[in-house]
């Protein structure tokens, strides 16, 4: 077992005790499975697997779904669950790690996949019939097979990773279902190839090899665009802090809290990876705003108002000419953040991303104030719920940061500038979010 984790010596051993013992009572209580069958998809998924890449939040995507699925398919045509078993449990053998003498990863990862495989299989078999006689039913059976596939996956290499490394559960687990979108596609291939393999025999499994070889390639090209695109975030960002150490700092927490947000609401982690874009982009129109007014001390005239207030639009149409940005570009909008009802086609995604900016510039130290405390900032929150802030995302926030037992404002600052003229202890209103010394009177979020 070299190079692998004594910690996960217990956990490996009893996945595939578990698995073992499950061989044994199917192979005695059910039909035989077809060997043939499982030979050939048994060498397939091997072959997949050979061609997977790293995901970078840990563990890998390969195209052994979409063979396990056909697998799962024809098995269920005699509802033999030791086949799934028997050629998940040949999912582990990657080549690198047996060369390397890294049996226990060889032993870990085929007991995952064996019983991830035995998760979709119990979802087939009351669906067998359907797939086997309807096309639109085998289209949509793909998805929740995939669904407890990828799920019952990603929850045992999570409890592996809290078993070795204490990481948290949520963390883990969301970071891996996240895999569930690229999934579908093999899995409705699956479903097929293993409808023609029923009809036509094993010469079926040459048109396996195709997808299995293209698989790797397209899905590399994605990581290398997803890639690409948080460097093109991580430049705005960049130009942010270069420009504003504040706003670049600020940036990163409003993107902290509006997750804490999204995690109260329950958001899938697609949408909370889009939330955390919108966040850390929603200020980028003030690198056309003078630093001088960014951080003026006194109140602004009208006309400077006005200037601060076009960072909006820019950031709007900054976002928008990004394909990949366009998404999140109303989260920039004073115009869309600002909460009037809750109406229901309306994203909530503008909404979070004003309340955990609001939060950040009530609980931050500027230049024309000293950061209130964490329960001041609570109360204006509360008392402009429902007339500027979103209800609900006020609550959620307050409840995230409280369940964590963080604590920020004054004297718990991340960071504290050193500014020419010490800020004032109020003014711009109580909750800083008044920005204007005319009649325009006290608008949402920070300067």
């Amino acid at each position: 077992m070299s190079d692998f984790p004594r910690s996960l010596r217990a956990y490996t051993a009893g996945l595939v005790a578990v698995v073992a013992a499950l061989v044994a009572v199917f192979g005695s209580t059910r039909p035989a499975p077809a060997w043939a069958a499982i030979a050939v998809f048994g060498v397939l998924l091997v072959f997949s697997e050979q061609r997977q890449v790293e995901l970078p939040g840990g563990g890998a995507m390969t195209p052994g779904l979409m063979v396990g699925v056909a697998a799962i398919v024809v098995s269920g045509e005699t509802g033999a669950l030791a086949g799934p078993l028997l050629v998940g449990a040949a999912g582990g053998l990657y080549l690198p790690a047996l060369r390397s003498g890294r049996r226990g990863w060889i032993a870990l990862n085929g007991a995952t996949v064996a019983l991830s495989m035995l998760a979709a299989a119990a979802v087939e078999a009351p669906l067998h019939d359907a797939i086997r006689e309807s096309v639109p039913w085998a289209l949509l059976a793909a998805l929740p097979i995939a669904l407890a596939c990828v799920s019952a996956g990603a929850l045992l290499v999570t409890i592996s990773y809290w078993v070795e490394e204490r990481r948290p559960v949520r963390e883990g687990f969301g970071r891996l279902a996240m895999t569930f979108p690229q999934s579908v596609p093999f899995a409705v291939l699956g479903v097929f190839l293993g409808r023609l393999y029923l009809e036509l025999g094993w010469p079926v499994a040459i048109l396996f090899v195709v997808p299995i070889l293209l698989a790797r390639d397209l899905f590399a090209s994605y990581l290398e665009l997803k890639a690409a695109n948080e460097a093109t975030v991580a430049m705005l960002v960049h130009a942010l802090e270069a420009k504003d150490r504040y706003t670049a700092g600020h940036a990163g927490r409003v993107a902290q809290y509006s997750q804490y947000i999204g995690d109260e609401l329950g958001f899938m982690p697609w949408r909370q990876e889009r939330l955390r874009v919108a966040a850390l982009m929603h200020d980028i129109g003030k690198l056309v705003v003078p630093n001088h007014l960014l951080n003026k001390p006194g109140k602004l005239t009208a006309e400077e108002f006005a200037r601060v207030r076009m960072h909006e639009e820019v950031s709007v149409r900054m976002l928008s000419s990004i394909d990949f940005l366009a998404p999140v570009a109303p989260s920039a909008s004073g115009d869309h953040s600002r909460y009037i009802d809750d109406d229901p086609r309306h994203p909530i995604e503008p909404f979070i991303v004003a309340v955990a900016d609001a939060y950040d510039a009530m609980t931050s130290t500027r230049s024309y104030r000293k950061a209130l405390t964490q329960d001041v900032a609570f109360i204006e929150l509360r008392e402009k719920a429902g007339r500027q802030f979103h209800p609900r995302c006020v609550e959620a926030l307050i409840a995230a940061i409280q369940r964590r037992g963080e604590v920020h404002g004054a004297g718990h600052e991340h960071e504290v500038e050193e500014f020419a003229v010490a800020p004032p202890d109020a003014g711009l209103g109580s909750a800083g979010l008044g920005d204007l010394a005319t009649e325009h009177g006290p608008r949402g979020g920070g300067r």
